[in-house]
């Protein structure tokens, strides 16, 4: 997992920086321009689309976050890292199956950080698996005083069989600087995850995530259970 720099956080939000900066100096190692994300100054929700408009013509990840749902496609990536954006400017940063870093919604994920390895690497491997990540916060725009950084998560996995013995459930049961659960749906045989719900920031419901395959509908996907 990238480790990113809390203290290039706390300069860049002194000096004003929106979370296109965010993101270039905490996860993502290529350039990101601007204009990918809503306007920094507005601390509005990006616009989400209709289920009817959700659809994939490329890798894309199908998001989920209450009511509101919306397909974000594949910008960049980097071995394991990847920078998705919505049509509306939802952006979503992942290292793998897990959500790294938000960007375009009223609270955001700005940055996460591993001591360790992370468990979902192997998920089959995961059970009882325990480690501590950190994570930064950002909320209403890019003022600093709305601003969470160090945020320390003691977590801990549980693995155990889902609807068959094909997909196993991973429940990630966090606590310390926030409480919640993240689940991550995965083939069995070769660990990769094809669904989660994901905590992304104090606030806001837990972020559902469905990987789609290229032209395929988003209503032929089930939501989790």
């Amino acid at each position: 997992m990238h480790r990113a720099l809390p203290f290039c956080l706390l300069l860049l939000a002194c000096d004003g920086a929106g979370p296109a900066d965010m993101l270039r100096v905490a996860v993502w190692p290529l350039p990101v321009p601007a204009s990918l994300f809503a306007a920094s100054d507005d601390p509005a929700p990006a616009r989400w689309e209709t289920e009817g408009e959700a659809r994939a013509d490329g890798p894309a990840l199908l998001l989920a976050l209450g009511s509101r749902r919306a397909t974000a496609a594949l910008l960049q990536e980097e071995g394991e890292r990847r920078l998705w954006r919505t049509q509306g400017g939802v952006v979503v940063a992942t290292d793998g199956p897990r959500i790294v870093a938000t960007a375009g919604l009223r609270d955001m994920l700005a940055a996460t950080r591993f001591e360790g390895m992370d468990g979902l690497a192997r998920p089959a491997e995961a059970d009882g698996w325990q480690g501590t990540r950190v994570v930064d916060l950002a909320r209403g725009g890019t003022d600093p005083a709305r601003m969470r950084f160090g945020l320390r998560l003691e977590c801990r996995m549980r693995v155990r069989a889902a609807e068959s013995e094909d997909v196993l459930l991973v429940e990630e049961s966090c606590r310390g600087g926030a409480r919640f659960v993240n689940r991550f749906w995965a083939d069995a045989r070769t660990g990769g995850v094809f669904r989660s719900e994901q905590w992304i920031g104090e606030g806001l419901p837990a972020l559902r995530v469905d990987y789609l395959a290229p032209h395929m509908p988003a209503e032929v996907i089930t939501p989790a259970r």
